[in-house]
C-alpha cells in the first residue's frame, strides 16, 4: 500500500512538470507573451536606442550583440578581462569593426568597474578603450570604416574622448599628469611618446592641463565647442605682466596610435599623445584623411574668468585710482600674422564685461584663426586725456616689443574698439589734433607755459600728439562723442566726493592751481581737479574740439550706436548716451542696437563687430538679421582693399 502511494506521488510530480509549461502559456494569454512590442513614447524610444556606457552605464545593443555572437553574456558579467581577451584575440583573426567597437566599450566599463574597486589598472583600461575606440573609427582593415550616419561612429569618437580623459591620473590641483614611457593594458603594451612640437606654444611654460569637460560654465550665452576627436583641455601658463592671473588657453589632446590589434598584443605597439592649440588647429591628418579635433574654446576663458576680483576691478579703480601695473592684458601668446583687436573698456568698468563678445567671436574659425585679442585696462575716473595717453603710449611700446623690425604685417592692421569712455580713448588713437585740442586750453603757445620742462612734455603729450601708424580701424560702441546727459553739474560734484582723484603729476603740490590760472579752464570747474565724468560733460571745450576733428585718412571708423527700445532713434538714448551725441559723420558705417548702455553683449552688436572684422579681412558678410539699418553711409575714407589685407 505504501509503495502504491508513493508511486502515484511520483506519477502526480511527473504530469505537473509536463503540464507547468502549458499552464505557464495559458496564464500569459491574459497578460504579455514572451516576445512581442511595448508601445513608448518618441523620448523614450531615443533614450532606448542611445543606451550606451556613458549615459546609462551598461553595454549598447550593438556591443550586446557582439557578445551574444560569441556566447559571452555571462562571461563579461562574472569575468570581464576573460571576456575582453577573447574577443581581442578574436580581432586578430577576424577584422570586422563591430569587435573593435564592443571592445572599446566593453574596457570603458571594465575600467570603470576598477575605479569602484580603487584599482590603479582602471587607467589603463580607459587607454585600452580609447585604442580601441581609435582602431575602430580609423584603422585599417578590409571591413570598411563606419560612416556618419551609423550611431556608433559618434558613440565610438565620444568614447575616445572620453576615454583619453579618463586615462591619465588627476594631481592634487586636478591637472592630469601626462607622461612619455610604457603604458601595460590588460590586453598588451602601449608605449606613449609625448609629441610637444606640435604645439604653437612651448610645453614646458605650460603649468597644468586640466580637462576642460571636468567644469560646467556659467553666466555665458553659448559653451563654443567643435565636434571631433581628442580631448579638450584647460592649458594653464604662469602669471606674467600681460597676464596677471596667469593664462588659460584651449587646447586639445590627440592620441595617434599607427598600429593595429596584432602589434597590441604582441607588445609592440606605440603611440604619440600630440597637443594642439583649438586657435590654430582644427583638424589632423589619420592615414590620408582628414580628422576633425574637439575643442572647447570657452572653458579656458570661464575658468580663467572665475574670479570675483576681477568683475569688481573696474568700479575698485574708478572709486579709488589704484595704480594698474599691467595696462595691456594679452590672454594668448603674441603670434606673428595675427591681427590685434584691442579692447577699451568704459566707465567704471574692466575687461571681463568684454567676456561674452569675445566668446562669440572666437566660435568663428575665420576670426579665431586671423585675430589675437588684447585688452588695454585703465583708471576710467582719470582725465579722458591722460588715459588716452597711456593707451597711444602702451600700444606703441607693445608693437615695439613684439614686432620691433616691423617685420609683422598683420601689427600694422590693429583693430581698437572702445565702449563708451573707451571710444573716446580710441578716438585719440585715429586722428591728427595739431593744435587744436591747444588751443581750446590756451592762447599761448606750449613754450610759453610757465611750467617745468616735464609738465609740457605731459601736456605736449596729451595734447599735441600723433596718430598711432598702425591703427588702421577703430570701432565706437554706445560713446558719448557730445557728451553725456547723465554727466550734469550736480553728477560731477557727487563723483569727486566719493572718488578718490588721481594724484597726478599735473596735480602735485598745487600745480593744477597754479596751471588753471593760465589755462581756460570751464568755469563750472571753480578751480577743481577734473575727473573722467568732467570730460565727458557737454561743456567740456575739449569734447567739442574733438567730435569735431576727423579720422585721417588711413584708418576706417564704424559706430555702433544703443538706443532703448521703443524710442525714436534721433532723440532716444541708451540711459546714458543719447543718440545725438553718439552719432558722428565720417564713419564707414553706423548701426543702432535695441539695448540699454552696456550693450558689448547684446547678439546684435557682436554681429555687427564681426561683419565688421570680416570686412577687415576683405570679405564682405551679411550684418546681424532683424536689426536696424546702417543709418549713416558716408564714408571718411574708402576701406582698404583685400590686396592691402594681410595675406
Amino acid at each position: 500500500m505504501k509503495e502504491t502511494t508513493t508511486l502515484s506521488s511520483r506519477c502526480s510530480l511527473l504530469m505537473l512538470r509536463c503540464l507547468a509549461p502549458l499552464l505557464l502559456l495559458s496564464l500569459l494569454a491574459g497578460c504579455a507573451t514572451p516576445v512581442g512590442v511595448t508601445k513608448v513614447s518618441a523620448e523614450k524610444s531615443y533614450r532606448l536606442s542611445t543606451v550606451n556606457p556613458l549615459n546609462q552605464g551598461i553595454v549598447s545593443n550593438s556591443a550586446k550583440a557582439v557578445l551574444q555572437r560569441y556566447n559571452l553574456g555571462e562571461t563579461f558579467h562574472s569575468d570581464p578581462q576573460s571576456a575582453i581577451q577573447f574577443l581581442h584575440e578574436t580581432a586578430i583573426k577576424d577584422d570586422r569593426r563591430d569587435i573593435l567597437f564592443a571592445l572599446a566599450e566593453l574596457s570603458y566599463l571594465n575600467g570603470e568597474r576598477l575605479l569602484f574597486n580603487l584599482s590603479l589598472q582602471a587607467f589603463d583600461s580607459f587607454l585600452q578603450s580609447a585604442v580601441y575606440a581609435y582602431l575602430y573609427l580609423l584603422g585599417d582593415g578590409t571591413d570598411p570604416p563606419p560612416t556618419a550616419y551609423d550611431i556608433r561612429f559618434r558613440e565610438a569618437c565620444e568614447l575616445y574622448n572620453r576615454a583619453l580623459w579618463r586615462a591619465f591620473p588627476e594631481n592634487r590641483a586636478g591637472g592630469l599628469e601626462f607622461r612619455s614611457g610604457p603604458r601595460k593594458l590588460p590586453v598588451g603594451e602601449l608605449n606613449i611618446t609625448l609629441k610637444p612640437e606640435t604645439l604653437a606654444w612651448k610645453l614646458e611654460n605650460i603649468e597644468s592641463f586640466l580637462p576642460a569637460d571636468s567644469y560646467e560654465i556659467r553666466g555665458l550665452t553659448v559653451r563654443n565647442r567643435t565636434p571631433g576627436l581628442g580631448l579638450p583641455l584647460i592649458a594653464l601658463t604662469p602669471k606674467t605682466p600681460e597676464t596677471p592671473n596667469g593664462g588659460a588657453l584651449p587646447v586639445t589632446a590627440f592620441l595617434r596610435v599607427p598600429g593595429g590589434v596584432k602589434e597590441l598584443g604582441s607588445g609592440t605597439d606605440s603611440a604619440t599623445l600630440e597637443f594642439y592649440s583649438a586657435y590654430d588647429d582644427t583638424d589632423v591628418q589619420v592615414n590620408g584623411r582628414s580628422v576633425p579635433l574637439e575643442t572647447d574654446s570657452t572653458a579656458p576663458l570661464a575658468y580663467r574668468l572665475d574670479n570675483r576680483k576681477l568683475w569688481s576691478a573696474g568700479i575698485r579703480r574708478f572709486l579709488s585710482a589704484g595704480h594698474i601695473s599691467n595696462p595691456m592684458i594679452l590672454i594668448q601668446p603674441y603670434e606673428p600674422g595675427r591681427i590685434p583687436v584691442v579692447f577699451v573698456h568704459g566707465t567704471a568698468s574692466s575687461p571681463v564685461w568684454w567676456a561674452e563678445m569675445l566668446n562669440t567671436l572666437r566660435a568663428d574659425p575665420v576670426i579665431r584663426k586671423r585675430y589675437q585679442f588684447w585688452f588695454f585696462q585703465y583708471n576710467s575716473n582719470n582725465l579722458i586725456t591722460i588715459s588716452a595717453v597711456q593707451l597711444r603710449e602702451t600700444l606703441s611700446g607693445m608693437v615695439a616689443q613684439l614686432d620691433p623690425t616691423g617685420q609683422d604685417p598683420a601689427m600694422k592692421q590693429m583693430v581698437v574698439i572702445g565702449h563708451s569712455q573707451g571710444g573716446l580713448l580710441t578716438k585719440m588713437t585715429a586722428v591728427a589734433p595739431g593744435a587744436e585740442l591747444w588751443n581750446v586750453l590756451s592762447d599761448k603757445s606750449l613754450d610759453e607755459l610757465d611750467a617745468n620742462p616735464e609738465i609740457k612734455d605731459l601736456l605736449r603729450r596729451m595734447l599735441l600728439f600723433e596718430p598711432l601708424p598702425f591703427v588702421t580701424r577703430v570701432v565706437f560702441i554706445s560713446t558719448p562723442h557730445r557728451g553725456s546727459f547723465l554727466t550734469k553739474n550736480w553728477v560731477r560734484n557727487l563723483v569727486r566726493k566719493v572718488v578718490t582723484i588721481p594724484v597726478d603729476m599735473v596735480f602735485k603740490g598745487g600745480l593744477y592751481n597754479k596751471l588753471s590760472t593760465q589755462l581756460k579752464m570751464p568755469a563750472s570747474m571753480g578751480g577743481r581737479v577734473p575727473t573722467s565724468i568732467d570730460g565727458m560733460s557737454a561743456e567740456n571745450p575739449l569734447l567739442q574740439s574733438l567730435v569735431k576733428l576727423p579720422l585721417v585718412p588711413q584708418v576706417t571708423g564704424h559706430s555702433i550706436i544703443s538706443v532703448l527700445p521703443d524710442m525714436e532713434i534721433e532723440t532716444g538714448n541708451d540711459g546714458v548716451v543719447e543718440y545725438q551725441s553718439a552719432h558722428i559723420d565720417g564713419v564707414a558705417s553706423e548701426f543702432v542696437v535695441r539695448s540699454a548702455h552696456s550693450c558689448q553683449g547684446h547678439p546684435f552688436t557682436i554681429e555687427e563687430v564681426r561683419r565688421i572684422l570680416m570686412e577687415h579681412l576683405g570679405v564682405q558678410v551679411a550684418g546681424p538679421a532683424n536689426a536696424e539699418p546702417l543709418l549713416v553711409p558716408a564714408v571718411s575714407a574708402p576701406p582698404t582693399t583685400a590686396a592691402e589685407r594681410v595675406p
